[in-house]
């Protein structure tokens, strides 16, 4: 079994970087269709989407597509308050556009929850939430997932964009911390 250690931890690897390139392009080609007389707004929340962000974009045919990149400060200290605080970097006009949140996992919702509601003050057409992870099982919040790469368990995972402390995003693959050790 695969496994990487990063600081103090040990991880086993969950999901090769193969999978998860078909799973991004199974996204992109039904965003294709869907969005194709759209000219979407994909909204990038930095810093651990960017990857997926990446991968996905590239692979986006849509004329008139955009994309930006916003950074949602929610932390205090090492916990996220679960409450938006501030979006930095939102400078386009959403109002009437059809936007396409980009987002590396979703988990408890209440950071997307409130994205969600800040985001609908600014009056878009459509607002759609596409994350490459989902943990269902650790929500508190129903949030409506409508791109959606993998659903996950409640397990803390690293790569692919998402990190311990730091360490970690630049991993292809996705892997779990070992509940063994």
């Amino acid at each position: 079994m695969k496994t990487v250690t990063l600081h103090d931890k040990t991880f086993l690897l969950l999901l090769r970087a193969a999978d998860i390139d078909r799973a991004i392009a199974g996204m992109a080609e039904r965003m294709n269709r869907e969005l194709r007389d759209a000219r979407p707004l994909f909204l990038v929340i930095l810093n651990g989407a960017f990857m997926f962000a990446s991968d996905l974009i590239k692979q986006i045919t849509v004329p008139g597509t955009q994309i930006s990149f916003v950074k949602v400060a929610s932390y205090s200290g090492t916990r996220s308050s679960g409450e938006v605080r501030e979006l930095i970097g939102l400078n386009e006009d959403l109002a009437g556009r059809t936007v396409v949140i980009l987002e590396d996992i979703i988990d408890t919702g209440r950071s997307m929850a409130h994205l969600l509601d800040h985001l609908r003050g600014k009056h878009p057409d459509r607002l759609l939430v596409a994350t490459l992870f989902h943990k269902p099982a650790a929500a508190e919040c129903h949030i409506p997932v409508d791109y959606c790469g993998f659903p996950l368990g409640n397990d803390f995972i690293v790569g692919r964009g998402l990190d311990y402390d730091g360490l970690g995003r630049n991993l292809p693959d996705l892997y779990v911390l070992n509940p063994t050790v």
